[in-house]
């Protein structure tokens, strides 16, 4: 989830994510994570991505974060580079992703099915 700030309200972060904030720590189902420093209706984001083991990344000249996806069972990305894959742009000429190595980029898939 994108966000603009580091402090999270606790009703934004169960509506994007499916966990709930209860006493007892962060709960999806049957599993609940122990968050230490949080109380009332806003979270420490920080604090919050180290309790669960999420990815957080910072685009600090912009004020934006990304707060990754929980990775249960270990099945996360290991790494944010891409494979490289090359395909004809609108004009038909090849491009190469990684012609883009070294800068950020935003990846965006679509598919009518």
């Amino acid at each position: 989830m994108l966000l603009h700030s580091l402090n999270l309200p606790v009703f934004e972060f169960e509506q994007a994510t499916g966990w709930q904030i209860k006493p007892e720590g962060a709960c999806k189902g049957e599993v609940c994570i122990p968050l230490r420093g949080q109380s009332g209706d806003t979270l420490q984001v920080q604090q919050l991505a180290q309790d669960m083991n999420l990815p957080l990344v910072a685009e600090a000249s912009e004020q934006c974060w990304a707060l990754g996806p929980e990775s249960i069972g270990g099945r996360t990305l290991t790494t944010a580079l891409a494979a490289d894959m090359t395909l004809p742009d609108l004009e038909g000429n090849l491009f190469s992703l990684s012609s883009l190595r070294g800068k950020k980029v935003l990846i965006y898939a679509w598919a009518p099915y």
